[in-house]
């Protein structure tokens, strides 16, 4: 037997694979990868463009509209953009790369990749939005239809998909509230708007926007909204109250329906914000609470891309009485076809261009017909039990509290506290989330102001695996056990992530802000404008 056949000799040490460790040896890539515009070189290509066939007559372009200079863009070959592009996704945390619990309310779910490839499908991809409505029936059908399964859902009347996102959803409805009042010719009287501390600042932000005058309603010693603050609020100048429900500390108000009629006896209207929806989904209705208006983010509640805060998609749903007022075109059907109506005298008129966000339409309407009413009362209920065990996991960690409802549990997020593990350590939930980070997941704090405490927010969805809430319960005892023990490699943290911790001075500094790329040659590189 020659050399090159002898057998190799191989111990049970040899053999014997690392078992995998309670947290992963994660280290993020990090490229140290310049801006496209520093990267290239004058007349490198990634496309030759042909010149025009001379046989074809092109007409000349005006001289006022010709270009002095030729734009300046970066000059690149094919691959050069394809490594940039590439090193610069594997600097990333995102929904299909890590345990994304940590982003509480924003509802990080899995969204499923069939419904990317209906998106992609040219009947969809290729769509024109000024096409004739007699060649788009197919996609009105997906809009309207949809409409119909979210009326089911919310228990409302009509609903429009044109809002691009969560907030513009929100300001959809008041805007419609606005013309409700206008067209009763009260809206000079009602200029107060209602909100709770707990419910998402867009319904404070919207209402301010559109004029009115904000009213802001604290806990009570409970965590629940109180209510006894709502009736001193509560008058002929309110116009409306906006609340969310559960709000984001996963509280559920269980005196919604007695909110809403206080409101309504002093001739209010009531808008339900559902972005916390993912635990409730089939199992209450807005309308059953008696609300008039209310508002789904599409990119939370139905599993369509979040896609870093943009496109999402919005929809708002109303009754029949506050139905003039929505946004126009609708989508209608006439029992034959499909089409769009722009004849709506009293609509607020437009809330984006022609018909929303339709590629995250078509994502939600695939999933809600994959789950069907049972599914999504099955995700609702596997959201809530994740959420509880998490909980449960959580509450074990030294350092960590749940404020407010003591003993009641949360629907499908927790606003926790990490007061005890600061006044022991000195050691900010800020820091424990930068450290977080070299475990390769996110963590999310709070809005602002900080009401809680050092507060975290968690929200498993239905998503995630009893295992992969057990890994990030770990990672965060893990990194609460630095805390107590070596509190200086958490508070320097992150430390194996693509960036090191950034100073955030500069951020309330306009004179540091470049957010173009002749900003940046100007301001930082001190380049003459």
């Amino acid at each position: 037997m020659s050399a090159h056949h002898m057998p190799v000799s191989v111990t049970p040490e040899d053999a014997r694979v690392a078992p995998k460790p309670r947290l992963r040896r994660y280290q993020q890539a990090s490229w140290d990868e310049k801006l496209v515009f520093e990267l290239g070189a004058p007349g490198e290509r990634g496309v030759l463009v042909p010149a025009p066939d001379p046989s074809i007559d092109v007409p000349e372009i005006p001289a006022a509209l010709r270009r002095g200079t030729p734009p300046a863009l970066p000059e690149l070959s094919q691959q050069q953009v394809l490594r940039h592009y590439m090193r610069l996704s594997q600097e990333n945390l995102g929904a299909d790369l890590n345990i994304d619990v940590g982003q509480g309310t924003c509802t990080m779910k899995y969204s499923p990749k069939i419904n990317d490839q209906f998106v992609r499908d040219p009947r969809i991809a290729a769509l024109h939005p000024l096409q004739d409505d007699d060649t788009v029936q197919g996609v009105l059908r997906v809009i309207h239809d949809l409409e119909q399964l979210l009326k089911e859902i919310s228990g409302m009347d009509r609903v429009t998909l044109q809002p691009a996102a969560g907030s513009a959803a929100i300001y959809t409805n008041v805007a419609m509230i606005r013309a409700y009042f206008t067209a009763r010719g009260e809206l000079e009287q009602r200029d107060e708007v209602i909100t709770t501390v707990f419910s998402h600042p867009s319904n404070a932000a919207c209402a301010k926007t559109a004029g009115f005058k904000v009213i802001t309603l604290h806990p009570d010693a409970d965590g629940y909204p109180d209510i006894e603050a709502l009736k001193a609020a509560v008058g002929p100048r309110t116009a409306a109250l906006l609340i969310t429900n559960p709000e984001d500390t996963g509280i559920y108000n269980p005196r919604i329906e007695e909110f809403v009629r206080i409101v309504h006896d002093a001739g209010g209207l009531c808008s339900y914000d559902q972005a916390n929806a993912n635990g409730i989904l089939g199992i209450t209705r807005a309308r059953d609470a008696g609300f008039d208006l209310c508002h789904f983010n599409l990119h939370k509640t139905f599993s369509t891309p979040h896609a870093c805060g943009g496109p999402a998609a919005g929809a708002c749903a109303v009754t029949s009485e506050l139905a003039p007022y929505l946004p126009y075109p609708t989508v209608e059907f006439d029992g034959t076809r499909h089409f769009l109506d722009h004849d709506r005298p009293q609509s607020v008129g437009k809330m984006r261009p022609f018909h929303g966000v339709v590629p995250n339409l078509v994502r939600a309407y695939a999933w809600i017909m994959a789950l069907g009413a049972e599914g999504l009362r099955a995700a609702a209920e596997t959201a809530v039990l994740n959420n509880n065990y998490l909980l449960h996991k959580v509450r074990q960690i030294p350092g960590v509290s749940v404020p407010y409802a003591e003993g009641r549990p949360r629907v499908e997020q927790v606003r926790y506290s990490w007061e005890k593990l600061y006044e022991d350590t000195g050691v900010h939930s800020e820091d424990i989330g930068l450290r977080a980070a070299d475990f390769g997941t996110h963590y999310w704090t709070s809005h602002h102001p900080y009401l809680v405490p050092e507060p975290m927010t968690l929200e498993p969805t239905e998503s995630y695996s009893r295992a992969d809430l057990d890994e990030y319960a770990a990672i965060l005892a893990e990194v609460a056990r630095e805390a107590y023990e070596d509190p200086e490699t958490v508070r320097t943290a992150p430390h194996r992530s693509s960036v090191h911790r950034v100073r955030p001075e500069a951020l309330d500094d306009p004179k540091t802000w470049a957010v173009s790329w002749r900003a940046y040659r100007r301001k930082i590189l001190g380049e003459p404008a």
